[in-house]
């Protein structure tokens, strides 16, 4: 069994074949997703999608490129919302600095928001971080992150940076891009960091996997995540997806 730990379900590139994309899923043995809510559109979706389906469960915040658009009466709006016993992280949050539509000083203070809010809802936090890793690292020191502890979706640093986050209580989620060619971090990252402490993911839409890079992603890809790991760690896929899927039931507290 796999668990998608990081999914966009609510995106609009499945308004016309949602079910079709579940359905594939299920057959890959994907049996749960986490759906990232990031904006006032995709969190009401990811919201509508986690009473629909038994097997799906939300991560809900504010994404940093959006963030000059953010408002208190939004984070207030993400706060009551956390309530609901299927949200399970706050996030995705975060810095990106490749995209200049925000500030990046507006983005590191509504990052210092959400790393509060996670701590007073008591659920861990979802990172998004581009280009922003030395002040992504130092924010979630400086707020004492590691209360509540996290997950650095995506991860593309190098396996320092991931030890790092690790002693501040943070899981390192790996996606398509372990299984790409020159992707030398992540692989590194993948080969080196104990099982214990990843978990997998597809960020479906986008970055999909070898061999269908560049193709929409979808959450019946995430196999192929778990081989290229269980390759360069020299362990069977299965034992591959039995301990990422122990490492996400536990991280977001949801029922084996």
């Amino acid at each position: 069994m796999f668990i998608d730990t990081h999914v966009h379900l609510n995106a609009e590139q499945y308004n016309d074949d949602l079910q079709e994309v579940i359905n594939r899923a299920l057959a890959a043995n994907v049996k749960k997703m986490v759906v990232v809510g990031f904006d006032r559109l995709t969190i009401n979706r990811a919201m509508e999608l986690i009473e629909e389906y038994d097997f799906l469960y939300a991560a809900i915040g504010w994404h940093p490129v959006d963030a000059i658009d953010c408002t208190e009466s939004d984070l207030q709006w993400i706060e009551e919302l956390a309530k609901h016993p299927k949200v399970v992280a706050i996030g995705e949050t975060g810095l990106d600095y490749y995209w200049d539509k925000s500030p990046k000083e507006t983005q590191q203070k509504l990052l210092r928001k959400q790393i509060q809010l996670a701590k007073r809802v008591k659920l861990p936090i979802v990172i998004h971080n581009r280009e922003a890793t030395a002040d992504c690292v130092r924010i979630l020191q400086e707020e004492h992150a590691e209360d509540v502890g996290g997950v650095m979706h995506c991860f593309s640093g190098s396996v320092e940076t991931a030890e790092i986050c690790i002693k501040m209580n943070f899981m390192i989620s790996l996606g398509g891009p372990v299984t790409f060619k020159n992707a030398k971090k992540p692989k590194e990252v993948a080969e080196k960091i104990p099982l214990q402490y990843l978990m997998i993911e597809t960020d479906a839409p986008y970055l999909a996997p070898h061999p269908n890079r560049g193709k929409r992603n979808e959450p019946s890809f995430v196999p192929l995540v778990a081989e290229e790991i269980a390759r360069l760690k020299g362990l069977t896929v299965e034992e591959v997806a039995q301990k990422t899927t122990e490492n996400a039931h536990r991280f977001f507290k949801i029922e084996a």
